[in-house]
C-alpha cells in the first residue's frame, strides 16, 4: 500500500492555465461530455473498460470504503487498478479494516491519501473537534483539499455516487466533468439502485464495511455519522442535526 501526505504547496490549478494545459483541460471536458451521452445506457463494467482504455494508469478509483463495489467491478476492466483512499484520521476502525482487507484479497493497488496536518496538529491550530464548530471547514482541510492534491497525477477518477442516494445526486452522470479539478469524473454505478448494489456484492463477495450491518447505512468520519433509525433517509445519519449533507468532494 502506498500512502500519500497532501503537499501544501500544491501546483497551479489548471483553471489559471494558458497553452498546452488550457488545451488539454479542454479537450478533457469535451471528451466527458461526449462520453457522458454515449455510455448513459451502457453497463458500469462498459463504462469502467472505457475510461481504462481511454486513461490507462491516469485512470483511479476513489473509494471511501464504505464498500469495494467499484473497485472490484475496475478490477475486473483492469487488474492493479489504482484505489484512492482518503484517510482523514477520524475514521471507523472497521472502515480502515476494510481498505486493509481490499489490499489483501483483490487485485488493485491502494493509495491512502493523508491530510497535510495529523488531528493533532488541526486541533493545535484550529481547536479540538473542528468538525462540531466548522464542520464545512473540517471536510475542507480533511477531505477536499488531499483529494485535490491526491488527484493530481490522474487525468480521471471513478466514483460510487449513485443517483437514487440523495436529492443532490440524482443527476449525477455516468461520465461528467469535474470542473473544480480538471478531471474527467466517472460514475459507473450511477443508474444503481441499492437492490443492484446488493445483488453485485451477494453475486461477487464483494467486501463491505461491517457497519453496514450495525445499523449505518452510510459511513463517513466517525465523529459525523450515526446509525440510522429504521424508515430515515440513507444519509440522515450523516452530520445530523446540521443540515449539512455533503462533504464537498462532489460539489
Amino acid at each position: 500500500m502506498t500512502t500519500v501526505q497532501a503537499d501544501s504547496d500544491t501546483s497551479a490549478s489548471l483553471e489559471d492555465a494558458t497553452g498546452p494545459e488550457a488545451v488539454k483541460r479542454a479537450e478533457l471536458k469535451a471528451l466527458a461530455e461526449q462520453a457522458g451521452r454515449d455510455l448513459e445506457d451502457a453497463s458500469a463494467l462498459e463504462i469502467l473498460q472505457w475510461a481504462v482504455d481511454t486513461f490507462g494508469k491516469r485512470f483511479c478509483v476513489t473509494s471511501s470504503m464504505e464498500d469495494a463495489v467499484v473497485a472490484h467491478l475496475a478490477s475486473r476492466a483492469r487488474p492493479g487498478v489504482d484505489v484512492v483512499f482518503l484517510d482523514t484520521g477520524y475514521h471507523f476502525p472497521e472502515t480502515i479494516g476494510t481498505r486493509d482487507a481490499v489490499e489483501a484479497v483483490m487485485d488493485v493497488n491502494v493509495i491512502t491519501i493523508t491530510p497535510r496536518q495529523t488531528v493533532a496538529e488541526q486541533d493545535a491550530e484550529y481547536g479540538p473537534k473542528l468538525h462540531d464548530r466548522d464542520p464545512d471547514l473540517c471536510c475542507f482541510l480533511r477531505k477536499v483539499k488531499p483529494l485535490e492534491e491526491g488527484l493530481t497525477r490522474f487525468d480521471a477518477w471513478a466514483t460510487g455516487l449513485r443517483r437514487d442516494e440523495s436529492p443532490t445526486r440524482a443527476n449525477t452522470p455516468v461520465v461528467g466533468w469535474d470542473e473544480k479539478r480538471g478531471k474527467v469524473k466517472i460514475s459507473p454505478i450511477a443508474r444503481w439502485t441499492q437492490d443492484d448494489v446488493d445483488a453485485y456484492v451477494a453475486e461477487h463477495g464483494v467486501l463491505t464495511n461491517p457497519l453496514l450491518m450495525d445499523g449505518y447505512a452510510s459511513v463517513g468520519c466517525a465523529p459525523c455519522t450515526r446509525r440510522v433509525a429504521e424508515g430515515e433517509d440513507a444519509r440522515a445519519g450523516r452530520w445530523a442535526g446540521s443540515g449539512k449533507t455533503e462533504c464537498g468532494l462532489h460539489l
